[in-house]
């Protein structure tokens, strides 16, 4: 339970950083609005033209008989339309990321600086068209095992008592579990620490990465939230990565970030 409530702590503790270092919170949010400019028109073009998909997918079906043929056809375009909606969920954080590797590797370097007691932060020192390379494939990895659990747990769903009440809970949490890797990911591929690798730290770490990840996962879901919470998110997961790979974390911050703080007021 220590941990659980450590990984809660770290959230808010990336979320004052930003809040104190407005120049990179307001560069921070500038990939999750474009991200989000997409999903919607994603999402608005399903719940327009979905209903005309399912009904172009399931032909066999013309034939049927009222109710059974609304029935049907209604219950697929409400399951298509609820896929897309977690598929949106389950990526929202990767292709954002994706979009702003640039600027969340500035801040979570800026994050290393600050709370590293010589003021220094890993550098990977690779070019960025390889970095854009490896995370983009990393995320496919890593989404690639986030949808077999969102459809087991669909699959899970079905099943009566069980499949309402238990297994969202187990679905948030899978949720958070991935959406703490994909943050991660920013602050320990500057230190070489490959997928494998970064899987086996955050599994030895559970608790705390559900701390961290379920409770940033259930606020994702409310609209907009994602954009003004991913800055701040990156941050904490900086320190998080910090916390998994036992690297002392400064409370008070170099003299550096001070100074630039102090410029900015």
């Amino acid at each position: 339970m220590r941990d659980l409530g450590a990984g809660f702590r770290y959230l808010l503790k990336g979320q004052r950083w930003v809040a104190r270092h407005g120049r990179h919170y307001g560069f921070g949010l500038v990939p999750g609005l474009l991200t989000l400019v997409l999903y919607v028109a994603a999402l608005v073009a399903l719940a327009v033209w979905g209903e005309d998909f399912v009904g172009w997918a399931t032909p066999f079906a013309d034939d049927w008989s009222n109710p059974w043929l609304g029935l049907f056809r209604g219950f697929l375009t409400a399951v298509l339309f609820a896929l897309g909606l977690l598929l949106a969920v389950l990526t929202f954080t990767a292709v954002t990321l994706l979009i702003g590797q640039p600027f969340y590797e500035n801040l979570s370097e800026k994050v290393d600086r600050d709370v590293s007691p010589d003021g220094t932060a890993p550098e990977s020192g690779l070019p960025v068209w390889r970095e854009l390379w490896i995370s983009a494939r990393d995320s496919l990895r890593v989404l690639l095992r986030a949808l077999v659990w969102a459809v087991l747990l669909f699959a899970l769903g079905f099943i009566p008592v069980v499949g309402q009440t238990v297994v969202p809970v187990i679905g948030f949490f899978v949720t958070g579990f991935f959406l703490t890797e994909e943050l991660v990911a920013v602050a320990l591929q500057r230190r070489d620490v490959d997928l494998r690798a970064r899987l086996a730290l955050l599994r030895g770490r559970r608790t705390l990465v559900w701390g961290f990840g379920t409770p940033l996962g259930l606020a994702f879901l409310v609209p907009f939230v994602a954009v003004f919470l991913m800055p701040g998110a990156v941050a904490g997961a900086t320190l998080l990565a910090r916390e998994l790979l036992g690297e002392e974390i400064s409370e008070g911050g170099t003299a550096e970030a001070a100074q630039e703080e102090n410029a900015a007021s």
